[in-house]
């Protein structure tokens, strides 16, 4: 029960001792607010700034959600298909690894060329970004089902679809669910790119306006936000993954 407290209570003290730290260095070696912000300031920019931060953030996460859900449905369904033989995973993977090589900065031009500046390419590149570990992942799950056990199972009648429905979609929910935690991560990180070049609204746009003005404590409260958010969506998509495949945990490691 003890160890169970001190595992609940240890991202709240590290988080704590992390912040007093850095008000304490801050303090002692008189460093300027321009060039590094105390927490305390960090926090007065949130109470002074809190109604833009508040707008800007939901438009962030809305673009956000969007991107991840789109990301999922054909994350999910690209996975299938690679993952469906290894003579098609062998043609694609090297495709799909070229695409996610290309900085998606560099695509967001393009974007505005097509969609405008706004919504829209925000959207695209957080689905554009957070679409590939998916696909791996679930590519990965469907390609690597042990050759042997393939054979056992036609040899018993098993069609193709069989074998994925039964053996292969099972085996890949442990690797498509924690896909889903590093993918929402990279879905901000999108987000957060094009709202810094080709949007008037979002946390990238706010911390863009607030380096022009050097606004130094408000920039730092927009990565505090964006921390905020993404940490909350780590935690529900790690919940969502212990409560469908938990199967699949390990025991000690469920109790450490």
């Amino acid at each position: 029960m003890n160890n169970d407290l001190a595992i609940r209570a240890a991202p709240w003290l590290y988080t704590a001792a992390l912040f007093l730290i850095w008000e304490a260095a801050v303090r002692i070696f008189n460093v300027p607010t321009f060039f590094l912000p105390p927490p305390t300031a960090v926090a007065q920019a949130f109470v002074d700034y809190w109604g833009p931060l508040y707008r800007h953030s939901l438009f962030t996460l809305s673009t956000t959600l969007i991107g991840f859900g789109m990301a999922v449905g054909f994350g999910l369904l690209l996975g299938l298909v690679i993952g469906w033989s290894r003579s098609i995973y062998a043609g694609l993977y090297p495709l799909m690894i070229g695409f996610n090589a290309i900085p998606k900065v560099a695509v967001v031009p393009i974007l505005v060329l097509w969609f405008g500046i706004g919504f829209v390419p925000a959207v695209l590149t957080a689905f554009l970004i957070s679409f590939f570990p998916i696909v791996v992942n679930v590519a990965t799950g469907l390609a690597t089902i042990e050759p042997e056990l393939e054979d056992v199972l036609k040899a018993l009648g098993a069609s193709k679809l069989d074998i994925m429905r039964k053996v292969g979609i099972p085996r890949t929910l442990p690797y498509f669910f924690g896909s889903l935690k590093v993918a929402i991560t990279l879905a901000f990180v999108g987000s957060v790119i094009s709202e810094s070049i080709a949007s008037n609204y979002g946390i990238g746009n706010l911390m863009l306006q607030a380096q022009a003005q050097f606004q130094v404590p408000l920039i730092f409260a927009g990565l505090v936000a964006l921390a905020i958010e993404g940490i909350v969506m780590y935690w529900l998509m790690a919940m969502l993954e212990t409560r469908m495949t938990g199967w699949a945990q390990r025991s000690g490691f469920a109790q450490n």
